[in-house]
């Protein structure tokens, strides 16, 4: 007898019972041994895997290897192409456009949405402008600030207004700002070209010192040549108490110090004193040169006769379609071939090799989903028909050249024939003065915007952020202003099957999102310049509210 043993010696899988001798006593049939060395090896892989553990071993590559085998005959050049496009990829305003414009055109449903657009405009209370000067005069300089005023027109406005506060709050003189020539814009204006220097100083003269040059008896201390002048760089949206703690002692050692660059150098969230005088230098001290708003007026008046039939109300756009934009945000339109060699061309003078770095991938459709696009004039047309507008609307379009215009322009010109552009509106002899510069061509178009019933915002930047401020200083805290949302618009001009009644409501519900958000209360990471409720105005009280109305 042979013992059993209940735990498996190393090496078993498992115990089992011997085998009788009468079965052991016959030899096994045995398979033939392999001859060649192909049929040896295939013996020991599949006497491998007729054990347990090789099975699951070898199982899962057996299974990648046949996949992978699988993949490998499949032809994926001539598969076909897919039949749904992801949401964002294709261009497809033109579609909604020609499906949506028979409906648009016989639809006489409602009256022109301009006589009622802001009907929910002061539900919030009403706000008005309350800037306090002061009467007192000025202590003895602790010496003189120069700054250079960056970028364009309403980046070197945020210049100037800061470099005001920071003069102020470290009773400093300042001098005029100077404004760095830039690539871009390529405008050699001076300030007196474009703001009123003498109003400036004036308006300010019981706040801060402004003066129009450093006294010579300092300059000689550096030769006269300002670029000897210790020069701060400054952080972005540095706190006060940074110039109090760092730049202050230095200007006192050398009685002068520059800052270049300046523009965004002090903090959106700042003490009181030093937010009035941000109130003071944009809201009242800068005012246009006479010959800018001498034509900008003109031109108000102009676009005001253009609409007698809505009691003078018109709608000012600010469409940001210029070659350079598209080109930047590399989204895709509808130009095909040679619109795609025009953007590559512009991206390559403007940002030469930022686009084709190795590795870098675009994704247009992403782009557009995610609202980064430039809204084509057509796509502007669509949104404010649908909200109402209708064909006897006028509309000033303040724009640089637009890319391939006379194709874009032309169905917004369809739906809107009464629009106007400074370059309509004015002769040649009128406008000369202005056209190669500008930072004065953008002057006069803030001025026939800022005056308008309805500001159409269509990107970011800074010349609605201050417009948005300025809007909502002078109509009682709301800024009449549009604000769509692009994503949820990127969605609704991706269905060229949605019907008009459909598209209509979802643009009004843009409309109302834009009503309702009119009047805003500045938050610590606001800026003053286009939020300026409450540390330039303050709420009306019903009493001033009532002696307000029955004034008018």
């Amino acid at each position: 007898m042979h013992a059993y043993n209940r735990v498996p010696s190393s090496g078993q899988s498992s115990p089992s019972a011997p085998s009788s001798p009468r079965l052991r006593s016959k030899p096994a049939p045995r398979f033939p041994a392999p001859k060649t060395l192909p049929q040896h090896l295939a013996s020991q892989f599949l006497s491998l895997l007729l054990r347990r553990q090789g099975i699951f071993l070898f199982a899962p590559l057996i299974y990648i290897s046949a996949v992978l085998f699988y993949i490998n005959t499949l032809d994926f050049h001539n598969l076909p192409p897919p039949h749904y496009a992801p949401p964002g990829s294709v261009y497809r305003s033109p579609q909604l456009y020609a499906n949506l414009r028979p409906q648009m055109d016989s639809d006489n449903s409602n009256a022109d949405a301009i006589s009622t657009i802001w009907r929910n405009s002061y539900k919030g209370g009403e706000w008005r402008p309350c800037i306090d000067k002061s009467s007192r005069g000025l202590p003895e300089s602790n010496g003189y600030i120069y700054i250079e005023a960056n970028g364009g027109l309403n980046q070197q406005r945020t210049s100037i207004c800061n470099a005001v506060a920071v003069a102020g709050y470290l009773n400093a003189t300042l001098i005029i700002p100077h404004f760095h020539f830039h690539s871009i814009w390529r405008d050699p204006s001076k300030f007196s070209d474009i703001y009123d220097e003498e109003f400036f100083v004036k308006t300010l003269a019981n706040d801060v010192r402004v003066v129009d040059k450093v006294p010579g008896l300092i300059m000689e201390r550096f030769d006269h040549n300002m670029t000897n002048v210790y020069n701060f760089r400054i952080k972005a949206l540095s706190s006060v108490s940074y110039y109090r703690g760092t730049v202050l002692p230095k200007m006192v050692e050398e009685q002068i110090i520059r800052i270049s660059p300046f523009a965004n150098r002090l903090s959106f969230d700042a003490p009181p004193a030093v937010q009035r005088l941000r109130c003071l230098a944009n809201y009242e001290a800068l005012r246009f040169s006479n010959p800018i708003l001498s034509l900008g007026q003109t031109l108000v008046a102009r676009m005001k006769d253009r609409s007698a039939n809505n009691s003078g109300k018109y709608i000012s756009v600010h469409l940001r379609f210029e070659e350079d934009m598209v080109a930047f945000s590399c989204c895709i339109y509808d130009g095909g071939d040679k619109e795609k060699i025009d953007m590559d061309a512009a991206r390559e003078r403007g940002w030469r090799g930022k686009f084709t770095k190795r590795g870098k991938v675009i994704h247009p459709g992403a782009i557009r989903i995610n609202g980064k696009c430039p809204l084509t004039p057509l796509e502007v047309g669509l949104m404010l028909r649908g909200m109402g507008f209708g064909k006897s609307t006028s509309i000033y379009l303040a724009s640089g050249k637009i890319y391939d215009s006379e194709r874009h322009m032309k169905p917004l010109l369809e739906m809107f024939p009464l629009l106007q552009t400074k370059e309509m509106l004015t002769s040649h002899e009128e406008l000369a003065p202005f056209q190669n510069y500008s930072s004065r061509m953008a002057a006069i178009d803030y001025t026939v915007c800022l005056h308008s019933e309805v500001f159409v915002t269509t990107q970011g930047g800074n010349f609605p952020h201050f417009l948005l401020g300025h809007r909502r200083f002078l109509y009682g805290g709301h800024s009449r202003t549009i604000r769509p949302d692009k994503r949820k618009l990127a969605l609704l001009y991706d269905n060229p099957n949605i019907g008009w009644k459909s598209f209509k409501r979802q643009m009004l519900n843009v409309q109302a999102h834009s009503d309702s958000k009119g009047i805003e209360i500045k938050r610590p990471s606001d800026s003053v310049y286009s939020v300026p409720c409450p540390d330039c105005m303050r709420r009306s009280n019903k009493t001033e509210v009532l002696k307000s109305s029955l004034a008018t």
